[in-house]
């Protein structure tokens, strides 16, 4: 059989709405739908298995075939649907965390090459094809999920095997930055962090400089390097995403919940959330409780 036939039997046997497993950070998903999902991801390695997704960051699209591997190396509002997932026919995929310790364990065991840099050098989220070896080792791991009491075993090596291999393929520079302490990403991410905990509050840019120790006009410049969009937007779309949650949760009416995530104006709350959901959210959130 085939290592991506295996993989997407496997997947489908043991996906879980939550998405997770019984190894500690790693994530098996099951689509069954073509709407489109809006959500915040952590670092992360996704192996497509089945299907064709098409992702937003910012003003970057990316499209993330079967047999691709896409890494995600910091915190990011991504938008994404997959192009023509139904019932019968579901996108299937892994996801494995990742984690700065781990790879910061296997800088010092690498060769002088790409992942030496610290300079972040494009968006980070990027996908491309993955290579026998990854693939193998991802399987492997996967595989463990048939014998529960291998897990604790053989799981932390096959998971070092994955990273070593991201490390030495395509993705090196990008991966290696997010375990480096000094990478231009780390800075970055103090202030990704600091949004991410603090979005329903007024956003002043030398304030997130400094916390990424940059200047305003480096760190606005790299800030959109890295994430496609600038700070406010970074921002705004964290906001809407939250309060897409609330909403859900029936947290309260529209006009509480843009009051919560830091909206003064609910009518300004209501013309961007129609813009990135495309309904007003009344209309949204019980199309969403309908699907």
């Amino acid at each position: 059989m085939e290592p991506l036939d295996e993989l997407a039997s496997l997947v489908a046997r043991h996906a879980h709405p939550d998405s997770r497993t019984a190894i500690d950070g790693l994530l098996l998903s099951r689509v069954e739908t073509a709407e489109p999902e809006y959500s915040l991801t952590e670092p992360l390695l996704v192996l497509m298995v089945r299907g064709h997704k098409h992702l937003q960051l910012g003003d970057h699209v990316i499209d993330h075939r079967s047999g691709d591997a896409l890494v995600v190396t910091t915190d990011l509002p991504v938008t994404g649907h997959f192009a023509g997932a139904s019932i019968s026919e579901p996108a299937l995929g892994v996801g494995i965390a990742l984690r700065p310790e781990p790879i910061a364990a296997l800088l010092p065991q690498l060769p002088a090459g790409p992942w030496s840099r610290t300079r972040a050098e494009g968006p980070a989220m990027a996908t491309g094809p993955a290579d026998l070896e990854l693939l193998d080792a991802v399987l492997r791991l996967v595989r463990l999920l048939d014998r529960p009491p291998d897990i604790a075993v053989l799981a932390p090596g096959l998971e070092r095997e994955i990273l070593w291999r991201l490390l030495t393929g395509r993705h090196a520079a990008a991966v290696a930055q997010i375990g480096r302490a000094d990478s231009e990403l780390a800075h970055l991410g103090r202030a990704i962090a600091w949004l991410r905990t603090n979005f329903a509050e007024p956003v002043r840019i030398a304030e997130l400089a400094s916390r990424a120790g940059m200047s305003q006009s480096a760190f606005h410049r790299r800030f959109r390097t890295v994430t496609g969009m600038s700070p406010l937007q970074f921002q705004k779309q964290l906001r809407l995403q939250e309060a897409r949650t609330l909403l859900l949760a029936r947290s309260g009416d529209a006009t509480r919940v843009a009051h919560t995530v830091g909206y003064a104006s609910a009518s300004q709350f209501s013309r961007e959330y129609r813009r990135l959901f495309g309904a007003p959210p009344l209309r949204d959130t019980v199309r969403l409780r309908e699907a």
